[in-house]
């Protein structure tokens, strides 16, 4: 399974699921909170194809690989850079206390269909942290580290 697999129809999916969630109306402060995991207690799960498709469509990361502490693609001001290839958890999770009934189901739902596709497709599940999915990929050479201070200036 590459990327190029997992692109058009994980896409789709993403597509049908910001539209769910965009129904529901959360309201984002921009607080970063979402990307803060250890601070805020949460842990980003994703499928396999979703890290595929992560690592080969996000921009550098903003911030080194750490231990799951926080999202390597989370900026200086607490915004996502990633935002277009961000995965199924990072679409729905939002800190809106009007939204937490609705998150459970949307949720629910899109796992669902994602199970249903990787299953379809004969894909691995391979379900687990952003952090593990990330160490692993940085272990094969498919880790892109930020870029350094001096390149930037």
């Amino acid at each position: 399974m590459t990327a190029d697999d997992v692109r058009d129809p994980l896409r789709i999916l993403y597509r049908e699921l910001d539209a769910a969630v965009a129904e529901a109306a959360p309201v984002c402060a921009l607080s970063g909170r979402c990307c803060r995991f250890e601070e805020y207690g949460h842990t980003l799960f994703l499928s396999a194809p979703e890290a595929a498709l992560l690592l080969a469509d996000a921009p550098p990361p903003s911030r080194p690989l750490d231990d799951g502490q926080t999202c390597p693609w989370q900026d200086h001001a607490g915004r996502c850079t990633a935002r277009e290839a961000r995965p199924l958890g990072c679409r729905v999770y939002f800190c809106d206390p009007a939204y937490e009934g609705r998150a459970p189901e949307i949720t629910e739902r899109f796992i669902s269909r994602m199970k249903a596709l990787v299953a379809d497709r004969g894909w691995p599940w391979g379900y687990g942290p952003l952090r593990d999915h990330l160490r692993e990929a940085a272990e094969n050479g498919g880790f892109r580290p930020p870029p350094s201070p001096a390149a930037e200036s």
